[in-house]
């Protein structure tokens, strides 16, 4: 019984503290909910004039390539120095050489021949000629003058057939010399001194050096911002110049080319098509070193121009398609545009914005039309509002 009273005591003597705690306590001030103002990156705009462009890569292979020819059979008794692989060569150059002696040989024989015809044929005519005047006064047979008529076209004949042979022995014996049809660099060779080759046999693979192609593939999207259609360029029209780029000798080089025309065929699986740009005399460009087959660049193809485009960060086109620009009283502006162009990381704004504008570069899902924002420079150290 006294340990229940003890207990009761004490518990009441504790209320009674607490109580005087909370009497005498400092006052706790409730203020007014403060609502947190976003910063974001901000970027002012400009507006000019823009040239699109049209990045892509590809290989270098010549425009022109062949493979020399024998068109005479016989044996090598001279090759050109410039006949190996990577050997240059200029347009009419002597490559290889046949030997001419029978050839020369079937030229003097078809000579003879040529003048024994011409003879054959001058005592055929003349022949001819008197049976036709003994025929008049009635002095021949009618079988004696119809086998004067078949020998003059014998003789006429067999004259054309020499003819024919001399002018066969005559390029029989030129082409014993095999000669370059271009300006051009050897890829590779198959003869030598001695060897025996025969009519049609293939001796060395070649290709021009007066100019090189780069099969370019973009997206058919990308065509739009290009002077070219999908058929052939236009007589007369601008060409489009394409830069193209790669590291060589150690350096960074460049050099410059032109589109000549597209394939006219779009890839269906992956709506690309593919341009063809030319650049002359890879090999002999000002200032810049030679443009190698083989080589793999980067191009940049440029395009046309475009006036009052704003080029913004692509991470300023909201979810929605809008822009979100930064108004009177630093308030969102929702703002409809009209994209040009959206490439790599920019994005091209054809109508929506003006000159000197301020707009929001970052994503942002939860912004509210109106709101109140605290802007700062893109770049800047931005605080957590």
């Amino acid at each position: 019984m006294r340990q229940n009273l003890l207990a009761a005591a004490v518990a009441v003597i504790g209320l009674g503290l607490a109580a005087l705690i909370a009497l005498t306590g400092p006052e706790i001030e409730v203020g007014e909910e403060r609502q947190a103002i976003p910063t974001v990156p901000t970027l002012r705009v400009a507006t000019e004039t823009v040239r699109m462009t049209v990045r892509s890569q590809g290989a270098v292979v010549p425009k022109t390539e062949s493979e020399l020819v024998a068109e005479v059979a016989g044996r090598i008794v001279a090759v050109s120095p410039a006949m190996v692989a990577g050997g240059f060569f200029a347009k009419d150059e002597m490559l290889v050489r046949i030997e001419p002696v029978d050839y020369e040989d079937t030229l003097e024989d078809s000579d003879a021949q040529l003048v024994s015809a011409r003879s054959e044929l001058a005592n055929a005519e003349r022949h001819h000629e008197r049976q036709r005047e003994l025929a008049l006064r009635e002095s021949v047979s009618e079988s004696q003058l119809d086998e004067a008529l078949n020998r003059l076209t014998l003789a006429q004949a067999a004259l054309r057939r020499a003819v024919v042979a001399k002018a066969r022995a005559v390029r029989d014996l030129e082409r014993t010399l095999l000669t370059a049809p271009y300006d051009g660099r050897v890829r590779a060779e198959r003869i030598d001194v001695g060897q025996f080759v025969q009519r049609g046999e293939v001796v060395a693979s070649l290709y021009s050096t007066e100019a090189a192609e780069v099969l370019l593939p973009i997206q058919d999207e990308d065509l739009a911002f290009l002077p070219l259609s999908l058929g052939e360029t236009p007589e007369g029209a601008r060409p489009t110049r394409v830069l193209l780029r790669a590291r060589f000798a150690g350096a960074e080089r460049e050099w410059e080319g032109v589109v000549m025309r597209t394939e006219g065929e779009l890839d269906a699986a992956t709506r690309m098509v593919n341009l063809i740009a030319q650049v002359d005399a890879p090999y002999r460009q000002s200032g810049a070193p030679p443009l190698v087959a083989g080589m793999f660049v980067e191009a940049t193809i440029l395009g046309d121009h475009y006036d009052d485009v704003a080029a913004i960060p692509r991470s300023a086109l909201q979810a929605d398609g809008r822009v979100y620009v930064v108004g009177n009283g630093d308030r969102l502006e929702f703002r409809e545009v009209e994209v040009l162009r959206v490439a790599n990381d920019t994005a091209y704004i054809r109508a929506g914005l003006r000159d000197g504008e301020i707009i929001c570069v970052a994503p942002w899902r939860d912004a509210i039309n109106g709101q109140q924002v605290r802007p700062v420079a893109a770049g800047a150290d931005l605080e957590s509002g």
